[in-house]
């Protein structure tokens, strides 16, 4: 009886070879697709790259953040007679999730203080500098001289100083920002989606560094 009972509780070698066998092929599936994944991964970086992307990851509103360095983000350099595309562009950027906050010499001049010192503070100030270069800012020499100032403050053109062409020929393109891309208005509203980009992209470009700084 004893020996009956060992036999019946004995695993059949079938039932321990089909275990073996389902075990290995489980395992050569999680192998594979392991290997599916690392080659995937391999081949399609960029897809990957751009679902967990650092500019995504950076928080370029957070506390600490080096935004909160200087007063603004954006000083809109134009002429007089385009301070109602101005105030368009105001309006879209400070009305984005980020709440840029731009400078607009009309709004937020200290009454009473001098020009170029409201100019110069304004350019020292901020993060990135919109040029609305139009006809009249050719011929504003204010406007040709806070061009100079965000020059000399960002002369390697690191994304700070943005030019904004509308209703001006590429040959008048002025001399000093032939090395910087520009971005040319036709419609408005593509061109504003532009500039908003290209501040943010400066701002978490900004973040990054600061945070490997730091590491």
């Amino acid at each position: 009886a004893g020996w009956f009972r060992r036999l019946l509780h004995k695993p059949k070698p079938s039932s321990v070879e089909s275990l073996k066998s389902s075990h290995s092929a489980s395992s050569s599936p999680s192998s594979s697709s392991s290997s599916s994944v690392k080659s995937s991964s391999s081949s399609g970086t960029s897809l990957a790259t751009s679902s967990m992307s650092p500019v995504s990851a950076v928080d370029i509103s957070a506390s600490d953040s080096p935004r909160w360095d200087k007063s603004y983000d954006v000083c809109i350099c134009h002429s007089e007679g385009d301070v109602e595309l101005v105030s368009e562009l105001v309006s879209y950027l400070e009305g984005q999730p980020e709440s840029f906050r731009c400078f607009l010499q009309l709004r937020d001049a200290v009454a009473g203080s001098a020009m170029v010192t409201e100019l110069c503070d304004a350019v020292q100030n901020s993060h990135c500098w919109v040029m609305l270069i139009t006809p009249g800012f050719l011929q504003d020499p204010w406007c040709r001289y806070q061009m100079h100032q965000a020059l000399a403050e960002a002369p390697m053109a690191n994304g700070r100083t943005i030019p904004v062409l509308k209703d001006v020929d590429r040959k008048d393109y002025p001399r000093e920002l032939r090395n910087i891309y520009y971005i040319y208005m036709t419609l408005k509203e593509k061109s504003f989606t532009q500039i908003r980009d290209t501040v943010m992209c400066y701002l978490q470009e900004l973040c990054r560094s600061s945070t490997k700084s730091m590491e």
